[in-house]
């Protein structure tokens, strides 16, 4: 158990003092654990010195986005084309929410109107009259619900453009940063190779000089071998100049690479901050939208609700007793209408569904004739007479 407490005491080639071949399982179980355990630590020791060594590592964009040419900007670009992308997603859902206010509040307006204007059951009476009633006041409640969530989303797009602006300017400041550093090593590394050019072309010339020399080792003019020397003295000043001023471009490029460095890593991490903000602010602000409307139906569900109810209030029974009540002309049905003789007003049966007429006063009965020698006025023939009894 001594193995199994301090593995990291013992290097990785490390064996314990048994043969190669262990006398059981249990000793070489005990063996795999200690290696394994050993193998572990200095992997984990060897994964923090790699992070001590390289600052980078802090940010994962640093990581995947790095390349071997130092005047390269494509990680860099990549990353700025990517905020890019994404302020242009939070502007499509501003917009998107702009648009949908308008659908919202004009849909309301419409059904306020519809609701306001339009008769809807007017001539209703008792408690079906109840009932449109309240359905008139909650399609009235459910368009204003429609018109205040056309303003909540006005006011979401609005944060969401602040969001977008403040986004903005915080990236300007930056991009200002890494822009400037850019083109600094960019005239930097301009400098540095017109540098090595001259300073390379000054060691050729220098070569040349030295070989010049040694052709005129046999030249007896004295002139001729000191213009020579002077050359040669003259191209080797020139070469230590050249070359000084060489490796001073050469510092001044490292150091500007290192700020160029320095200043890429504190970007990729503005920049990587921002870019969680933006998509925590976007997933939040789309989660909100969705409770939005979500809550704009359960509102309109209860108001419906409420027209429910009072549907279920409504009685036939009642509307039809009620209509009965207020509206009743009688209760006796109109009597038979009897046949009256112009000349024998005698009541018969008459025709039905007319109602009675009035008793007309008529003259009485007209007198039975007598033949009377006398009276002109009337004849008679035997019983027969001219008068209709």
């Amino acid at each position: 158990m001594l193995f199994l407490t301090s593995p990291a005491v013992y290097p990785p080639s490390w064996c314990p003092p048994w043969p190669l071949q262990p006398p059981d399982g249990a000793a070489r179980l005990l063996f795999l654990l200690i290696s394994l355990l050993s193998k572990g630590m200095n992997c984990r020791n060897a994964e923090g010195i790699r992070r001590q060594s390289d600052p980078g590592l802090e940010s994962k964009l640093w990581i995947t986005l790095l390349s071997s040419d130092i005047l390269s900007t494509a990680g860099y670009d990549c990353i700025i084309q990517h905020l890019n992308n994404g302020r242009k997603n939070c502007k499509e859902f501003e917009d998107f929410l702009k648009e949908r206010a308008s659908i919202e509040e004009k849909y309301g307006k419409d059904l306020l109107n519809l609701s306001r204007k339009k008769p809807c059951g007017q001539s209703e009476i008792n408690t079906l009259k109840r009932a449109l009633e309240v359905f008139k006041q909650q399609v009235d409640s459910v368009a204003q619900c429609h018109i205040q969530l056309a303003q909540t989303l006005r006011e979401e797009a609005r944060k969401m453009e602040e969001f977008r602006e403040k986004q903005k300017l915080q990236r300007k400041k930056t991009e200002l940063l890494m822009d400037a550093a850019h083109k600094q090593k960019s005239l930097q590394f301009k400098k540095t190779m017109d540098a090595k050019k001259i300073y390379e072309q000054k060691c050729r010339d220098k070569d040349e000089a030295e070989q010049a020399v040694h052709r005129s080792a046999n030249v007896v003019n004295p002139k001729q071998q000191e213009k020579l020397f002077v050359k040669l003295a003259t191209s080797k000043t020139a070469v230590e100049d050249s070359d000084k001023t060489y490796m001073m471009h050469v510092g001044t490029l490292d150091k500007i690479r290192e700020d160029w460095q320095s200043e890429h890593i504190k970007a990729c991490e503005v920049f990587e901050a921002q870019e969680c903000e933006r998509i925590n602010f976007f997933r939040n602000a789309l989660w909100l939208h969705m409770n939005q409307l979500s809550q704009q139906c359960v509102t309109s569900d209860d108001m419906y609700e409420e027209v429910r109810k009072s549907l279920e209030a409504c009685s036939i029974e009642k509307d039809i007793a009620f209509f009965v009540n207020h509206q009743k002309t009688g209760q006796t049905p109109p009597a038979p209408i009897m046949y009256e003789n112009f000349y024998n007003p005698q009541k018969s049966t008459a025709s039905q569904g007319k109602a009675p007429g009035p008793n007309l006063a008529r003259r009485g009965r007209l007198p039975v004739p007598k033949s009377l020698p006398d009276d002109p006025d009337y004849s008679s023939v035997d019983d027969y007479s001219l008068i209709y009894q």
